[in-house]
């Protein structure tokens, strides 16, 4: 298996060091000729025209790096070779945008997955594996705090929900299983918060799920305090119990009693590219398929909906290839 790797910046360094490494590389394309000196004259080839790159090269599939306005553009012109994308998050900024290319890959059968991460630390998969084996009962309530200070220069703009609550948001829906059916959020930006045009610092959302489970959702990247995980720390209410994450460790409450979970020796998963492999070669549909991950932006898109409203909004979520299966 080869692939083209599109984008060189940070986070596409990172997938062309892990790509060389294990004999995955077949080209990179940047479009900043610049970038090339980040190769230190190893001989891959470079191109700054992905048109040029897939008439080119014989790859096995696309790896999409690019700044998120690019997304869409890169994704097609894959699509156009047929070529299966393993593209970081999110499929586009603007919801109209992942939706269409989202039915285009099931339209047209061509593999489509997004680099969703935070799902597949250990602690995570851990939580994941004390829900399904009932240790709290059924869950109630899930109840989320993420503070940072994130003010970091982008070549787009940074904001709170879009880049990294996006996260969070995919966690409700793995550790739930459940998906959203109303959000009410306020999105602003704090007193003393930085002023660049279209970043939203600072969210509050009320959700509710499916089975009636509720979420409160409290996040900022202009904190100024002490500062969570990227993961956030979360209480999951049960009725049998209560699991906490707090500082990437695992609490779980029963009877008053607190038994704390430090090591995930049994919760490791592969990680995403492997899982991208595994699935492109069994034929299977990705943990994070471009379909499964588009409600997850469309919980993004209601909280933005909801703000703009002041008021709840009903979730409606996209029912790509459900009306095939009916």
């Amino acid at each position: 298996m080869k692939a083209i790797l599109v984008g060189l910046g940070n986070a596409g360094f990172s997938w062309y060091k892990r790509l060389r490494e294990r004999g995955l590389l077949a080209a990179v394309v940047e479009s900043d000729e610049g970038m090339r000196s980040k190769m230190a004259g190893e001989a891959f080839p470079f191109y700054t025209s992905l048109r040029e790159a897939l008439d080119k090269e014989q790859a096995d599939f696309l790896v999409n790096v690019t700044p998120p306005a690019v997304h869409t553009a890169v994704n097609h012109a894959a699509f156009d070779y047929r070529l299966p994308v393993l593209c970081e998050k999110p499929i586009s900024f603007q919801y109209a945008e992942s939706t269409a290319i989202v039915e285009r890959a099931f339209r047209e059968n061509i593999p489509f997955m997004i680099a969703e991460n935070y799902r597949r630390w250990p602690f995570v998969r851990k939580m994941k594996q004390l829900l399904e084996q009932g240790v709290i009962g059924e869950i109630s309530t899930i109840d989320i705090r993420f503070y940072r200070y994130h003010h970091v220069r982008r070549n787009y703009t940074v904001s709170l929900l879009r880049d990294i609550g996006v996260h969070h948001f995919d966690m409700i829906r793995y550790l739930s299983g459940m998906e959203g059916r109303s959000i009410m959020a306020q999105l602003y930006n704090p007193i003393g918060g930085w002023n660049e045009e279209g970043a939203v610092l600072n969210a509050n959302a009320f959700m509710e799920m499916e089975d009636g489970i509720r979420v409160g959702y409290a996040a900022s990247i202009a904190a100024r305090g002490e500062e969570t995980p990227w993961s956030g720390n979360w209480r999951i209410e049960g009725t049998e119990g209560a699991l906490e994450l707090v500082n990437k460790e695992i609490i779980v409450m029963r009877n008053g009693i607190a038994n704390r979970i430090v090591d995930f020796p049994d919760a490791q998963a592969s990680d995403t590219l492997d899982a991208f492999l595994i699935a492109l070669g069994d034929g299977l549909e990705f943990e994070t398929s471009g379909r499964d991950y588009l409600h997850t932006e469309a919980l993004v898109h209601y909280a933005d909906e909801s703000s703009k409203q002041g008021r709840s909004v009903e979730i409606v979520l996209p029912q790509i290839g459900l009306e095939a299966s009916r």
